[in-house]
């Protein structure tokens, strides 16, 4: 007969790793050194807004009744769509160490060679320039760019295309807006975004790769990217209840948390707009760009006709695979029918 021990250990084997995956692969914005920025500047918008600037579970600005309901308030905390937030990150955060690391070990490394050989053919050899930190700083915000560009045209395909919008509607399935709603992606979507960022990193890499013979690294902040960490500080409230706006000229250039509410409003005015991630340089190109007004209503979801599909965590998982269903019985009735009509006349 086995011991309890025997029975026991492999589960508590793959509990402890399970718990070792999640820990290693902890978001950067949610780490401690992150949230305690995030908190300081929330605590800085609560005392100049004087408890307003806060949106409810309904996406209306309100007037908070004390600290504690600005920060954490109970409808949205306790709301069905933040527990499913939960759930969808533990499962993509399982699933990231075994396709993340494939990605970004092959498509990055692959697209940064592909540049040096195509800048070595259409320019010759390198000139192996000097690296001081004005070039360490362009580099880093050549990445940004690259990054930002990519970011926006998947993206838009990810809102125009039907079969990546099944994907998609997962991540703005969410009625409430909490510092996870950034993480609520299906399972599918996140190699998706990642072979993105490897090609955009390994673009930029590649050509300075080549101009300094390999020799130059990203001016670094705190051991960050140095514009990734200025995104970074008000990044998280992208996906936080509450209000940060910049001043509407900087808007046109840069996009506020504010701008990425709008963009998961369901109302038709709000639709497929403010795609990119960091700038509005790419939205204002290609007419995406929408800057809201002051405490604009933003209701939260993908509306009221299909938010039931999308209420649990196990819907939202087969979400794509049923919408894709749909699609296809719709295209082979709608070759039937062709084929019927063709043969009656």
């Amino acid at each position: 007969m086995e011991s309890s021990s025997e029975v026991l250990g492999p589960f508590t084997e793959i509990v402890w790793l399970s718990w070792t995956i999640l820990a290693d692969n902890i978001p950067t914005d949610l780490r401690w050194d992150r949230l305690l920025i995030t908190l300081f500047l929330a605590l800085a918008l609560y005392v100049l807004s004087r408890g307003r600037g806060a949106k409810d579970a309904d996406g209306r600005g309100h007037q908070s009744d004390g600290l504690l309901e600005f920060l954490l308030p109970r409808d949205i905390y306790a709301h069905i769509s933040a527990r499913v937030d939960v759930w969808l990150w533990v499962l993509e955060r399982c699933l990231r160490p075994f396709w993340a690391v494939t990605l970004f070990a092959t498509v990055g490394p692959a697209t940064e060679q592909f540049m040096i050989a195509a800048m070595e053919g259409l320019f010759g050899a390198t000139p192996v320039l000097q690296s001081n930190f004005g070039w360490m700083l362009l580099y880093s915000l050549v990445l940004l760019l690259c990054y930002d560009f990519v970011f926006f045209w998947i993206h838009y395909a990810m809102h125009k295309v039907p079969a990546l919008w099944a994907i998609h509607k997962v991540h703005h399935s969410a009625e409430v807006l909490t510092p996870l709603t950034r993480y609520r992606e299906h399972v599918i979507a996140g190699p998706i975004w990642a072979a993105g960022s490897a090609f955009s990193f390994g673009f930029a890499a590649g050509v300075f790769s080549w101009l300094f013979g390999g020799g130059i690294t990203q001016a670094t902040l705190f051991n960050v990217g140095f514009f990734s960490f200025l995104f970074g500080v008000t990044g998280a409230f992208r996906h936080y209840h509450i209000q940060f706006r910049y001043p509407r000229w900087l808007e046109y250039w840069l996009q506020s948390p504010a701008m990425h509410h709008t963009h998961h409003s369901y109302l038709p005015q709000h639709w497929d707009t403010n795609m990119a991630a960091i700038t509005s340089i790419f939205d204002r190109m290609f007419g995406t760009l929408y800057i809201p007004e002051k405490d604009e209503y933003t209701p939260w979801g993908i509306g009221p006709e299909r938010q039931d599909e999308y209420r649990t965590f196990w819907q939202n998982v087969a979400a794509p695979f049923r919408d894709w269903g749909k699609m296809l019985d719709s295209k082979i009735s709608g070759k039937q029918s062709s084929n019927s009509a063709k043969e009656s006349s």
